[in-house]
């Protein structure tokens, strides 16, 4: 049976000040649990429904009305489990790396990780503003490549200035990316959902390329920050 305690240290978790202090996240879902639990990530406490038999101390049978009293999902899952966050590793400035400027939404930050993910994209680079890796909407949106992806939330324009790599800024107004050159090893930024790459950031960067538009109105006024991160990602990785 739940605590008071439990219930009240795993309902904090849902904002980053908890997270940050306790050193805790939350995972939901039966798959990503299993992911995380062969990562080189460490379990607190496992709280299921049905047994998951891990042979572990850590995993708790609960009820299904428990589980709804700690979930955060509107229907809950089976599972919840809660792991200690791990110290992020240096950054490795080899390679393709991606960078993100003051991404808000959740769901695109978890898409972007899982992106990274697919595309062999082992590095990415988050703006003090972007949303927290550890969101439980971002954790649950990666569907498991937060183990494989190495988060870094630091000063983008030291980084980018100091950078030995070509820094690649993703502008409705930049040069058609179907038609560039593009490098192995290079930097891609993205940025805000609703305004773009900041001018600090803009200022640094070397490359603008942008993603044209076909439809024959030109009306649509742009892309979704993870649709365009993918179609972006592709075209680097097409050579």
């Amino acid at each position: 049976m739940l605590s008071k305690s439990q219930i009240k240290l795993i309902t904090s978790l849902k904002q980053k000040k908890y997270r940050q202090q306790h050193g805790f996240f939350v995972v939901e879902g039966v798959k990503t649990i299993t992911e995380l639990l062969q990562s080189h990530l460490e379990l607190y406490k496992l709280f299921t429904t049905k047994p998951f038999n891990i042979n572990t101390k850590d995993e708790e049978l609960v009820s299904d009305q428990e589980l709804k009293r700690i979930s955060f999902l509107t229907t809950p899952n089976t599972a919840l489990a809660v792991f200690k966050m791990p110290e992020p590793k240096p950054i490795d400035t080899t390679g393709l790396i991606v960078v993100l400027d003051a991404i808000r939404d959740p769901g695109n930050l978890g898409t972007i990780i899982r992106l990274c993910d697919w595309f062999g994209v082992t590095e990415l680079v988050c703006s003090k503003e972007t949303v927290d890796r550890f969101n439980p909407k971002v954790v649950q949106a990666t569907m498991g490549s937060i183990t494989r992806v190495n988060v870094n939330y630091i000063d983008l324009v030291p980084f980018l200035k100091e950078s030995n790599l070509p820094v690649y800024g993703a502008f409705m107004e930049g040069e058609n990316v179907y038609k560039s050159e593009l490098p192995k090893n290079g930097i891609l930024v993205m940025g805000n959902e609703a305004n773009g790459v900041s001018k600090e950031v803009e200022a640094v960067i070397t490359e603008k390329i942008s993603i044209p538009r076909f439809g024959e109105l030109q009306a649509t006024e742009s892309l979704n920050v993870a649709t365009a991160t993918a179609i972006l990602l592709s075209e680097f990785r097409r050579g």
